[in-house]
């Protein structure tokens, strides 16, 4: 498996940090988590970095961060919730390796977030007390603005019902076929 990247993508809390590492193992590769690397080269945490410095300057640094891993062999990398829809970042993505899309509907993305005040997106409705309808709403609406670039991964898995390690084996099988069917 020369030259070949992994790149998961989804909604944030989908499973991308958690299943990561454990694909990486499974498959041999190396993993990089992006918001990590972002937070090592930043020395900061990424709700900082927002806060901070906002928003644009957080996609400037996580571009180029993703620009260098892009350029490693044999990785799987987790990307962050946004990442995918710049349009730049996908493009690298695409023709740079393969995309996986953890997909988890909202009411579970909701379940998973309702307490997290380490999502910069997030940390205003947590931090408001606000309703589960106020937080179903906002996902929703996260949801479809970056659906288009979500439903055009190489591999789309569903991760509402199965526990982690089935998914694990699943979708280790199902990205060795993908490799192996374009190689």
């Amino acid at each position: 498996m020369n030259e070949k990247r992994i790149y998961l993508t989804g909604f944030m809390t989908s499973g991308k940090s958690t299943l990561g590492p454990i694909l990486a193992n499974v498959l041999g590769m190396e993993f990089f988590d992006l918001d990590k690397e972002i937070e090592k080269k930043e020395k900061q945490t990424i709700v900082e970095i927002f806060e901070k410095e906002g928003e644009s300057y957080f996609r400037e640094v996580e571009h180029g961060i993703l620009k260098n891993l892009s350029k490693k062999d044999c990785v799987v990398i987790s990307l962050g919730g946004g990442t995918i829809t710049n349009k730049i970042n996908f493009d690298l993505l695409q023709s740079t390796g393969k995309i996986i899309y953890l997909k988890v509907s909202p009411n579970n993305l909701y379940k998973r977030l309702k307490n997290k005040i380490d999502r910069p997106l997030f940390r205003d409705l947590v931090l408001g007390e606000k309703s589960e309808e106020d937080f179903l709403e906002k996902i929703k609406e996260l949801l479809e603005k970056r659906r288009e670039y979500y439903e055009k991964a190489d591999l789309i898995i569903e991760t509402d019902m199965q526990p982690i390690g089935r998914t694990v084996d699943k979708t280790a099988n199902k990205i060795m076929a993908l490799f192996n069917e374009k190689s």
